[in-house]
């Protein structure tokens, strides 16, 4: 039977993270603060535990004392490790009726596997992928893509709305991937445009200030280039979702498409051009640094350098 979530529930939360130490934040905030967390390094926690969470070593420690257990990893890799490991993983370890919730952007076919297994032992699991960045976990904006059970989500959803403006139910699991993974085709291109355009506007001697603000408030309006745009004017490539996991869901994005037996050339543009990032030593930088794989390109800098032709 599916656990009844409540204030008093115990909730679980693995990966704190860019984004997750804000989630997690959100729900203490709001009255969910029987919190047991863990995360690889113990350090980023330090915020979290000093508003009353609890830290356990281990995911399967914190699975074994949760009626809700949220996790937001960075890889396929992990989220398996964590979730599916015969011994440690959560899905050993979790009550029957209880549910755990993945925001990790990960491939459909992991969602399904987890969903599947969860299922064999009366566990209730959901794939939860969110968009909206650092700003949007610490605003509390995010968007959720949900796949799995909806009296599951339906259970959940007061949690999640401590963190989120929408929550979309696509079907079944691995459906919120799905979604998540056509999000970042748009997202992907996107980019290679409000990179491109800022590469003309520098060289057509315009003022970046004014041209963002001004498009900004046209068509051209994105959440890339409000939220992005500016910190790349500023040479602020710090990270609100790395390069790294960024070339994973692109990667994971291309796999879908070509079983699907679609041609996405723009997606692969992004993937060759965000791969160059990290083969260039930027993995660890925000998406937005894909404007440094342009500049060199074009051996033109936004900033007056020697690049500059």
């Amino acid at each position: 039977m599916l656990s009844v979530v409540t204030q008093t529930s115990k909730i679980g939360f693995i990966g704190l993270g860019v984004m997750g130490a804000q989630m997690c934040a959100h729900l203490i905030r709001n009255g969910y603060s029987n919190m047991h967390v863990h995360t690889r390094t113990k350090s980023k926690a330090d915020p979290i535990l000093q508003m009353g969470a609890k830290y356990f070593d281990t995911p399967m420690d914190v699975a074994k004392e949760s009626d809700v257990l949220f996790t937001m990893v960075g890889f396929p890799n992990d989220l398996i490790q964590v979730a599916l490991d015969e011994t440690r993983g959560a899905l050993n370890h979790l009550k029957p009726g209880s549910i755990l919730v993945d925001f990790t952007t990960s491939r459909p076919s992991l969602a399904k596997e987890i969903a599947e297994k969860a299922k064999s032992k009366s566990i209730y699991s959901l794939d939860c992928p969110v968009s909206g960045g650092d700003v949007g976990a610490k605003n509390g904006t995010l968007v959720v893509f949900a796949g799995g059970e909806k009296e599951a989500l339906d259970a959940v959803t007061p949690l999640l709305q401590c963190f989120s403006q929408r929550i979309t139910h696509f079907g079944g699991p691995g459906q919120g991937q799905q979604a998540k993974m056509a999000n970042q085709i748009v997202i992907c291109s996107t980019m290679i445009g409000v990179c491109e355009g800022l590469l003309y506007a520098r060289k057509a001697g315009l003022d970046l200030d004014d041209f963002l603000s001004t498009i900004s408030l046209g068509a051209a309006s994105s959440f890339s280039v409000s939220k992005l745009a500016p910190r790349i004017v500023k040479g602020d490539y710090a990270p609100g979702f790395y390069v790294e996991h960024f070339v994973k869901d692109l990667s994971i994005c291309m796999e879908e498409a070509r079983m699907m037996n679609l041609r996405l050339p723009g997606l692969q543009l992004a993937l060759s051009l965000y791969e160059e990032l990290i083969a260039d030593g930027d993995g660890r930088l925000g998406t937005q640094a894909l404007i440094r794989a342009l500049e060199r390109k074009n051996q033109v800098s936004l900033f007056p350098s020697s690049l500059d032709g």
